[in-house]
């Protein structure tokens, strides 16, 4: 299925692009999320009247995204989790609890899909580097650090 983009997508394209995407891919992810619509000629009219409205909107994104990444920016966000003597956790430590520990920090925009851990879920205490994607332009890199909480 042929879309046009409404907004940058990471290793898709950029705004006003017009992409070939699997149909499953388009009609339950692009579409619903408002990042795409489907190229048809009224749509592709329609999309170069709204050109200029919305790259102001994603111009307003990415500086909102860069004003977020200037504050976590060397942040380090501090997670005590109940240990063993060994210094393993009981359960782990997912993208779901890092976004909430940075809630709780004030950074109430950051969701779990936008933390990304590159080696799994961490089960040990220590210190840990996370990517959080606050953009597609915009990814800054947080430490984590666990730790123990004798039970």
């Amino acid at each position: 299925m042929q879309v046009i983009l409404l907004e940058k997508v990471a290793n898709l394209g950029n705004l006003g692009d017009v992409v070939r995407v699997r149909n499953g891919f388009a009609r339950n992810y692009l579409i619903p999320q408002k990042m795409a619509r489907r190229a048809t000629e009224a749509a592709i009219k329609e999309f170069e009247q709204r050109r200029a409205e919305l790259e102001k909107v994603q111009a307003e994104k990415l500086a909102a995204a860069q004003a977020v990444g200037a504050k976590l920016a060397d942040y380090t966000l501090t997670l005590v989790e109940k240990a063993g003597v060994d210094g393993r956790l009981f359960g782990s430590v997912t993208t779901m609890d890092i976004a909430a520990g940075l809630a709780k920090d004030g950074f109430d925009t950051i969701v779990k899909s936008q933390v990304r851990l590159p080696d799994g879920t961490l089960k040990a205490v220590g210190e840990y580097p996370v990517t959080v994607v606050l953009h597609p332009d915009v990814t800054v890199e947080i430490n984590v650090v666990i730790q123990g909480e004798m039970v």
